[in-house]
């Protein structure tokens, strides 16, 4: 009889294996250990990150704040060279106030010294340098704009103060002063007023040219012209005269600038523009109406005006003047 654990059927199921139960908590453990491992990183990380942020943030309100600072700097020098601009041309100013009050000193002084020098006799020298300031006023009227009634003024304020000096030295000049005197007074009118009166005169009478050539008389007419005149305007192709409403209207206010052209050359006393734009004037006439005795005369005095002075003419003007400064300069 054997052993019964020998005496077992091999058909029997085999016994079963015995439970590993400490290998499977040991996994449970690793997997929460690596649970916690990736936890504490992942917020490790995100903790990171936002320290980064706020580093990055603070850093750019610190470059906003310099920003600031040396944009003000910058604004602080711009008002500092602007006051610096300002002082300068104060001083400048100032200096040159300076100068100007050391200058008429100077001339205060140098008139003292003269009307104390016995030699100058004060009074005949005060008399002197007025008659010299008139003449030179009237030169300046003359020369500027031609005023020959401010010049006549000059010159007759000038006699009557050269009168009263005693010294035979300025009898000539007084002499001098009568020719200049009598030559300014033959002069009549201003050169300039003639021609600007002449040319409102003349473009005054533009308006009463006739727009059409003189008719001829009914009976020296065609028979087909008196059969059909009534009926059919015969005008010349060729003309050189404008014959539409809207280019006679252009023509025309083409005219009037060029006469104001014409004025404004005579106030400048411009007598190469004012000649020139007489002559576009003449041109327009050819160009606006027919040829008539009208347009002819209008011509003609289109060219007197072209002929006429602008500024005045006198040899002798300042003569006076110059012979006195001579005479002041030798003594």
């Amino acid at each position: 009889m054997g052993h019964p654990a020998k005496n077992r059927n091999v058909n029997d199921p085999a016994p079963p294996a015995p439970r590993r139960s400490g290998f499977g908590w040991l996994w449970l453990v690793l997997l929460a250990l690596l649970a916690f491992a990736g936890w504490y990183g992942w917020r490790s990380w995100r903790s990171h990150e936002a320290d980064a942020r706020a580093q990055i943030v603070d850093a750019e309100q610190r470059v906003a704040l310099i920003e600031e600072s040396v944009n003000a700097l910058r604004r602080d020098l711009r008002s500092q060279a602007q006051r610096q601009q300002q002082a300068d041309a104060t001083n400048r100013v100032l200096r040159d106030e300076l100068l100007g009050i050391g200058q008429r000193a100077a001339l205060l002084e140098d008139n003292v010294s003269k009307l104390a020098d016995p030699d100058r006799h004060g009074a005949q020298a005060l008399r002197v340098d007025e008659v010299e300031m008139l003449l030179t006023s009237a030169a300046q009227r003359l020369d500027l704009n031609s005023d020959l009634d401010g010049a006549r003024r000059s010159y007759a304020l000038a006699a009557g103060l050269l009168d009263g000096i005693d010294d035979p030295a300025y009898l000539s000049l007084r002499q001098t002063l009568a020719q200049e005197r009598a030559a300014l007074d033959a002069v009549g009118a201003d050169p300039r007023s003639v021609a600007a009166g002449r040319l409102e005169v003349f473009a005054a009478t533009l308006q009463s040219l006739p727009e059409r050539a003189s008719a001829i008389e009914p009976s020296r007419l065609p028979w087909w012209r008196r059969a059909f005149g009534r009926i059919v305007e015969v005008r010349p192709t060729q003309g050189s005269v404008i014959v539409e409403t809207a280019d006679r209207a252009a023509g025309l206010a083409a005219l009037q600038l060029e006469l104001t052209l014409a004025r404004a050359a005579l106030e400048r006393r411009d007598a190469a523009g004012y000649r020139t734009a007489l002559r576009r004037v003449d041109a327009w006439l050819t160009r606006l109406w027919p040829d008539s005795a009208e347009r002819r005369a209008r011509r003609d005095t289109v060219r007197r005006l072209q002929a006429l002075p602008l500024s005045l003419r006198l040899p002798v003007l300042g003569t006076t003047l110059q012979q006195l400064r001579t005479l002041r300069g030798a003594r």
